[in-house]
């Protein structure tokens, strides 16, 4: 079914996981009822699980040596403007919603993410200029540990008043560093492995590497770290360096991540309750358009704007902020912590994404080739040229 909606996503120019979302929702308990699912917690383990081996992916598949060029705007946009689309956000849905203050921002901090699978899959066969293209990428690597250390913040601050800001500090500083630092030594340890083992069958390379993104993700966690963030930085360094089986083991995680993907986005489908969307239509488009044409452009160039790009280069990575499945599954924490207004926001959030997804993800070449950022595809010449 998920090969089958793939295809008929490239036939009608939808992204692949609009119609995943779809598939969920139409066999749920609320639409035909051939699958009855309501449990939060299991989603957001399979939604957690899928999205490490998708970070994994898109690591492995750009490496270090083709994201080092741009990590500077990259971990700009993945902290400052991660935090900035958060603040206005949440500021906005406070004042549109009259939610109290900590939870309209909850809110924001959920909406501020791009998502990895969305993201990697539209910058694939992109005629953006490789520069934005690794921007992007690593941005979407990047900004999943920022953005739950943010929601988890939020709540923290929610249920307990006195959280304070150096426990914000210590829980940030404690998580980043421990993340990339088990990341960094996972990625060394499975490169000296996977070279020693060059005699071995492709077939124990491939065992190999995906006992990497396990133990990557699994040890971070176990010692406090961003599992997110390890898993993504092991697979940088894995896609910057010769392996013997290096083109089978792309190829493996590339279907690996994808079969993650199918089935990350028809589990959250199955969660939503269709007859419930029509309560949350305003609220949801309403933040949709502020994250687009306000939060996430206005975030992009403060978080740009000590980097080399154009106006045109700029308002196009404003734009390619395209959200997905990691707004949805940071949407069930709150559900899980017992938050006031919890279903609502899942429900808001699962709406904006969709408009988000649909709209921007369908605009985003015929923008960037209006504004004149493009490169040329091989035997192209007639393209135009970056900015």
């Amino acid at each position: 079914m998920g090969v089958i909606a793939s295809l008929l996503a490239v036939r009608i120019r939808l992204p692949a996981l609009v119609v995943f979302l779809a598939i969920g929702m139409a066999i749920g308990s609320d639409g035909a009822g051939w699958l009855d699912f309501d449990d939060y917690e299991l989603a957001r383990l399979i939604g957690s699980i899928a999205l490490a081996l998708i970070l994994f992916e898109g690591g492995l598949a750009a490496g270090f040596h083709e994201i080092r060029p741009a990590l500077r705007p990259a971990i700009g946009l993945a902290l400052v403007g991660t935090a900035v689309t958060a603040a206005i956000t949440g500021l906005a849905a406070t004042w549109l919603f009259d939610f109290p203050l900590l939870e309209g921002l909850l809110l924001g901090a959920i909406l501020s993410p791009t998502d990895g699978a969305a993201v990697f899959a539209a910058m694939r066969g992109s005629k953006l200029p490789r520069r934005l293209v690794r921007t992007l990428e690593g941005e979407a690597g990047f900004n999943d540990p920022v953005a739950v250390l943010l929601v988890l913040v939020m709540i923290e601050l929610i249920q307990q008043p006195s959280y304070n800001g150096l426990d914000v500090g210590v829980f940030f500083l404690q998580e980043l560093v421990i993340g990339a630092a088990v990341g960094v030594a996972l990625g060394w340890l499975a490169i000296k492995g996977l070279r020693r083992a060059s005699a071995a069958p492709d077939g124990l390379q491939l065992v190999g590497s995906f006992a990497t993104a396990a133990l990557a993700f699994g040890l971070a966690g176990t010692l406090g770290g961003s599992g997110f963030l390890a898993v993504y930085i092991a697979g940088l360094m894995l896609g910057a360096t010769p392996l013997p089986a290096k083109r089978s083991i792309v190829a493996f995680h590339d279907g690996l991540a994808s079969v993650a993907e199918m089935g990350m986005f028809f589990t959250l489908g199955l969660l939503v309750f269709p007859s419930q969307l029509g309560d949350v239509f305003i609220e949801g488009t309403l933040l949709a358009f502020v994250v687009a044409f306000l939060a996430r452009p206005v975030a992009a160039a403060l978080a740009t704007s000590v980097d080399r790009f154009s106006g045109a280069e700029r308002l196009v990575l404003g734009w390619a902020g395209l959200r997905g499945a990691v707004p949805v599954v940071l949407a069930t924490f709150p559900v899980i912590a017992g938050i006031p207004h919890s279903l609502e926001f899942f429900n808001i959030v699962f709406f904006a994404v969709l408009v988000s997804t649909a709209f921007q993800g369908a605009t985003l070449e015929a923008l960037a080739k209006a504004l004149g950022v493009g490169r040329p595809r091989p035997g192209e010449a007639g393209e135009p040229a970056s900015a």
